[in-house]
């Protein structure tokens, strides 16, 4: 590695961890998905990466009695890698065990972005705060162009957000920790990233932090996966050198996310096989995680290898963009069925168990959390 601003050692997922992954066990396996339910949800349209909307604890917010959450959406036009091109977030109420489509989440207000891509969703003191990754340029459609955004509104007495306010850049520039992701050209899976960003207070003593998907500057590697922070300042949110990293072993550790559990820190991000790097590509498409004592680290690998959730070997890719909250519930969506079709709606809701440095999935999978 050459660059002077790289996280400590300590902190880096490495070849070692995982080519110590073997099968998926019992505890790590996602059950089979053989269906998409689109019940409650637009038929027409196609429905991915998802979040809940969590007060500052990390817990599931209930907010006027409704429970909200949010997710990317697109029109289907039949070839679901056009979706990424058009998409939108719409709020998705979780009622009597079903997903409801209530809309767009923001009004449309003049953007220099072009779309908008995967965030988090924070409830605080009557205010809802959306965090988004703002992709493209109104100027030229199709491009790979990524920051990190935010707006806000107040909450009415029927649990909606009402006036929003124009969003904003969470922060200006890349910072000199993490590789600029503007490029117009490029293709999923290869493109650098800084997206996904995910709010987290650290109950140790209150400071507030943007996890978020980088790419690490100064690598020689075009494998170089960054867990990417930034922290609330008196002035706004300045970026920090990243708590992990990937280099040499994996190009994108998507939907960076902290979640605080039994007095330890918990780094998640989801992977696929196609981004590890050449001799690692045995590892599953699944939700990987690393834990610490304190936001400062060192961050150690869950279970010795990262692995925390996996699909399937016989379908490997049937779900991805596994998201955690703190009460241990995890969403993600439903990619490729069985039959070679993409699913585009929420996954079966799952459970997880931890202890420590130690993950599982609690068995039977929980299909109707509230």
């Amino acid at each position: 590695m050459t660059s002077a601003t790289t996280a400590p050692e300590a902190s880096v997922w490495t070849a070692e961890h995982v080519r110590a992954i073997a099968l998926p066990s019992p505890a790590a396996l996602i059950p089979a998905v053989d269906k998409a339910d689109r019940s409650g949800v637009d038929p027409a349209r196609l429905y991915w990466d998802m979040w809940p909307v969590q007060d500052a604890s990390g817990a599931r917010a209930v907010i006027a009695g409704r429970q909200l959450w949010m997710a990317l959406t697109a029109p289907d036009r039949g070839d679901p890698g056009l979706r990424h091109f058009e998409a939108k977030i719409h709020w998705l109420e979780r009622l009597g065990g079903q997903w409801i489509d209530r809309g767009p989440v923001l009004p449309d207000m003049p953007v220099s972005y072009e779309r908008e891509w995967a965030g988090s969703a924070l409830y605080d003191a009557g205010v809802v705060t959306l965090f988004f990754t703002a992709a493209g340029t109104s100027m030229r459609a199709g491009g790979y162009q990524q920051e990190l955004w935010a707006a806000h509104a107040s909450v009415g007495d029927d649990g909606w957000p009402q006036g929003w306010s124009a969003p904003a850049p969470l922060v200006t520039g890349y910072g000199p920790h993490y590789m600029p992701a503007d490029a117009h050209e490029g293709e999923p899976g290869m493109i650098k990233a800084f997206r996904d960003p995910a709010y987290f207070r650290d109950p140790a003593d209150g400071s507030e932090y943007i996890a978020f998907t980088a790419s690490l500057a100064g690598s020689d590697s075009a494998f170089n996966g960054a867990f990417g922070l930034a922290r609330k300042t008196a002035t706004g949110w300045a970026l920090t050198p990243p708590c992990l990293h990937a280099e040499g072993v994996n190009n994108e550790l998507e939907r960076a996310h902290l979640v605080f559990h039994g007095k330890h820190y918990y780094a998640f991000w989801s992977t696929q096989t196609a981004t590890f790097a050449d001799g690692l590509r045995h590892a599953p498409g699944g939700l990987y995680g690393m834990v610490a004592d304190s936001m400062a680290g060192p961050w150690r690998p869950l279970n010795g290898t990262g692995q925390v959730l996996a699909n399937p070997a016989d379908r490997p890719l049937q779900t991805y963009s596994w998201y955690v909250d703190a009460d241990l519930t995890v969403c993600s969506f439903i990619d490729v069925l069985p039959d070679g079709s993409f699913g585009g709606v929420p996954a079966p809701l799952l459970k997880l168990e931890l202890d420590g440095d130690r993950t599982a999935l609690r068995a039977p999978a929980v299909q109707s959390a509230a």
